[in-house]
């Protein structure tokens, strides 16, 4: 609570400088460290791979009910294939923003830490700190390598979906529903791998997150 209320009050920092430097010097200087905005970041990350992982699952629930259409409003039903195809979009390129966000301020963290182990006067201490962060970096090029692995499989899903939900606008008809059904079996397996992805990477996001925390 305390972290959400101090980063509220200097979000517009981000917009009045453009530079995430200032930004995170700027954070640091009320005591929100790197350290903290990059666990935020990975917990809003993981929890928008799950809102992702459910609305997916809601779309191909969808698309198989158009294909398995029987009789009844077609254009409504159309309209839910379309609502679902535009929630799918927005929800992948929030988690795009998402990772991009924990690329950029691990980056700067990483920057940091590096510079400040050349300060310690302790030989003991900073090879400690570099093995720390040597294993830090390990856990994080696991976590951002599953991360952009998930959602690099949104794409040629979204793909396909927008291709039936343009060929339906205009040929709204039972004939062009029953051609669809020669798609399904193939989406059925990308969402499912999409799916499994997903899932590997909040398991490494909650990994991340509690080695962070100790």
């Amino acid at each position: 609570m305390i972290f959400m209320t101090r980063f509220s009050s200097l979000i517009l920092i981000l917009f009045i400088t453009g530079c995430s430097s200032i930004y995170y010097s700027a954070l640091d200087s009320v005591g929100i460290q790197m350290r903290d905005i990059l666990i935020h970041r990975v917990v809003a990350a993981r929890d928008t791979q799950e809102e992702a992982k459910e609305q997916f699952k809601s779309a191909l629930e969808q698309f198989t009910a158009l294909t398995n259409f029987k009789g009844g409003d077609l254009q409504e039903t159309y309209e839910k294939l379309n609502d679902e195809y535009e929630d799918s979009v927005a929800k992948a390129e929030e988690l795009r923003k998402r990772i991009d966000d924990i690329e950029d301020v691990s980056e700067s963290l990483f920057e940091e830490w590096e510079e400040e182990i050349q300060q310690y006067t302790s030989p003991s201490l900073k090879r400690s700190s570099q093995q720390k962060l040597r294993e830090t970096k390990k856990r994080y090029k696991q976590l951002i390598a599953a991360m952009n692995r998930a959602e690099a499989k949104t794409k040629p899903i979204l793909a396909v979906f927008k291709d039936q939900v343009l060929y339906l606008k205009h040929n709204l008809n039972a004939q062009a529903i029953s051609s669809l059904k020669g798609e399904l079996t193939s989406i059925e397996s990308d969402v499912s791998a999409l799916i499994a992805s997903m899932e590997k990477s909040i398991n490494e996001a909650d990994q991340f997150i509690k080695t962070m925390e100790k």
